[in-house]
């Protein structure tokens, strides 16, 4: 049986390496990007952490939770066969959906219009953002939990 992620990433003894590997994981994503949308999500991200430093590991922080209830369905559909990240990726478009409605529910209620103005612009291209994460994300996520 495949524990509850719940369990395995967000218990007092974990969540602190959990939440440090996640913002990392974040910032070499946006570190890897290239192109045009690429500068745009930098200058985004840029944006957010000038605007304040804590924005990001408070985010995390606060949604951490919520993303790993919106994995749960798949880490049990899973049932640690394989990579977690190839699991991930197969499934990309759905899993980024998943991930994606807790961002969306969440940057509607703040009322930091500045933050939901960055979100705003750089919503558009997130989904593709969030599918080139997901192996990175599957390796995180089996590091902790598997």
């Amino acid at each position: 049986m495949v524990a509850a992620l719940g369990d395995a990433l967000l218990g007092a003894d974990k969540f602190p390496a959990v939440k440090a590997d996640v913002e990392a994981l974040i910032d070499a994503e946006v570190s890897d990007k290239k192109g045009a949308s690429g500068l745009a999500l930098k200058g985004g991200y840029a944006a957010v952490k000038k605007v304040g430093p804590g924005i990001v590991p408070g985010a995390v922080e606060g949604l951490l939770p919520e993303f790993v209830e919106k994995l749960q369905p798949f880490w049990v559909e899973y049932a640690g066969n394989g990579s977690f990240s190839d699991f991930l990726v197969a499934r990309g478009e759905v899993v980024a959906d998943a991930l994606l409605g807790v961002t969306d529910e969440r940057i509607a209620g703040t009322s930091k219009s500045g933050v939901k103005k960055v979100y705003d612009s750089l919503r558009p291209s997130a989904k593709k953002h969030v599918v080139e994460a997901l192996p990175r994300l599957g390796d995180l996520i089996q590091k902790h939990a598997g």
